[in-house]
This record gives structure tokens, sequence and C-alpha cells, in this order.
């Protein structure tokens, strides 16, 4: 019976000491962190420049293609099949760099966007620690809270402290 009686008086006093919980948008946090505004846009633009120089490729190959293949009617057949062999591999070694360029960009892309997570994890920790948090939890698009009162979101000071630190 006494170990009854001390575990609930240990319980109480346990259960009697409050955690502060906040919760964080986690969809909001990124869209709002300019850093990532940035990354994204600089992505952005050098996504638009490859693909604005595949198309000027493909172009280029397409006219070397039609004016090849009005050569070729008058050309001996074994000659036209070793010329259009060359253009077959010279396609395909084009396709093959702006492959590598293109996977190049998405690993750059990806790198950044991972370093840009660990810093907003790194911020969120901050932030609870230094405002006496006992847990932060993350809500929104996969995020795991269903419900939070307004009053515990704290996406607002974080995307500002985010922020303040990146214009640094």
């Amino acid at each position: 019976m006494k170990k009854i009686v001390m575990a609930l008086a240990l319980f109480s006093v346990f259960a009697c000491q409050e955690s502060k919980i906040g919760f964080v948008d986690n969809q909001k946090l990124m869209e709002e962190y300019q850093e990532k505004v940035d990354v994204e846009a600089k992505f952005k633009v050098k996504i638009d420049a490859l693909t604005k120089k595949r198309d000027s490729i493909s172009q280029m190959f397409q006219m070397k293609l039609q004016a090849f293949q009005a050569k070729a009617q008058k050309m001996p057949q074994a000659q036209a099949q070793e010329e259009y062999g060359q253009l077959q591999q010279e396609g395909q070694f084009m396709g093959q760099q702006l492959q590598t360029q293109e996977q190049e960009l998405q690993l750059q892309s990806q790198t950044e966007m991972d370093s840009i997570v660990s810093k907003v994890k790194r911020e969120v920790k901050a932030y609870g620690k230094d405002n006496g948090y006992t847990f932060i939890l993350g809500g929104g698009d996969g995020g795991s809270v269903l419900y939070g009162a307004e009053a515990q979101e704290v996406t607002a000071p974080i995307v500002k402290a985010l922020n303040e630190k990146y214009k640094n």
C-alpha cells in the first residue's frame, strides 16, 4: 500500500510540472524562409537556361539532320549510312552531355535544400531551448499536429529569426 501511495505522490509531482508545447507549420515555415525562396529562384534560372540550351541544341541538330537527309539522296548508300551513323553518335553524345548537366544541377539543388532543412531544424531547436519549450511539434502538410491552438503556434517568430540570420 505504501508503494502505491508513493507512486501516486511521485506521479502527482511530475504531473504538476507543466510542459511548454508549441508547434510549427512546416509548409508555411519553408515557404516563408527567404534563403529557401532565393535558392529556388537561383535554380529556376539555371534550369531555364539549361532548357533553352537543350531546345537550341535540339533545333540545331534537327536542322543538321534535315540537311543531311536532303544531301543523302545524292550520295552512295554506304557513304550515307556512314554519315548517318556519325550523326547518331553526335546526337547521343549531346544527349548524354545535357543529361549529365541536368543531373549535376539536381544534385546541387538537393544538397542546398538539405542544408536549408538542417538550418531550419537547428533554428527550431535553438528557439525551443531559448524560449523554454519542452516540445515543438511539426504541423501542416506532412506534420503530426492535427490541431493546435493558435497561441501555441511559433511559426512566425521562427521564420523571423531564420530570415534575420539569413540577412546577416
